[in-house]
């Protein structure tokens, strides 16, 4: 049995929502969401229809699976690309979690440094300032020491940090440095 049912279409972006917010949730345009009627079928095989990838090659044994090699960007930290399979995989996210004071700022800030020799990167930070991130880099080591280090990371880019706590500031900085890589330290 079908069953009419409405969804949202932002008139700016085309984003579709399944409620009236006021605001896109996608692009952030104010009363531009309109109502549209949409025939919604109850039955489980449309629905399970849904969840299934349009790419789907059916049911086979995981021994006749040959990936592909996936190209990895090493963090510089040996036991960390270790831990995530050879480095970090463009597009992923990886979530590092653990009790307060175990180290995972500072193993982040010693990886983005790293990083930053090659690829654009960007640290966001929203429970310490930038002088606290600047001390502990320079209490690591993490500093470039002689002139020619400092010109080479200039040109490349260098680390880039942010100390912000609005997800809008973020999101709108994070388009504006289109990084390789970012953290955002810490999700609360």
């Amino acid at each position: 049995m079908n069953k009419v049912k409405s969804v949202f279409t932002c008139n700016e972006c085309g984003a579709q929502t399944p409620k009236w917010t006021g605001q896109c949730p996608a692009c952030g345009a104010w009363n531009t969401l309109t109502e549209t009627a949409v025939a919604s079928s109850r039955s489980s095989s449309a629905r399970m229809a849904r969840l299934v990838p349009a790419s789907s090659s059916g049911v086979q044994t995981l021994d006749a699976v040959s990936p592909s090699a996936i190209d990895r960007l090493s963090t510089g930290i040996n036991e960390l690309d270790r831990v995530l399979g050879g480095g970090l995989v463009n597009g992923s996210v990886v979530l590092i979690g653990g009790d307060p004071g175990i180290g995972k700022s500072t193993l982040l800030l010693q990886a983005l440094v790293a990083l930053s020799r090659h690829a654009g990167t960007l640290y966001i930070t929203g429970e310490e300032s930038a002088d606290q991130i600047a001390l502990r880099a320079r209490r690591l080591g993490l500093m470039a020491a002689s002139s020619a280090e400092k010109k080479s990371a200039k040109q490349e880019g260098g680390l880039r940090l942010l100390t912000e706590t609005q997800i809008e500031t973020i999101i709108d900085n994070a388009r504006s440095e289109a990084p390789q890589v970012m953290v955002v330290d810490s999700i609360q």
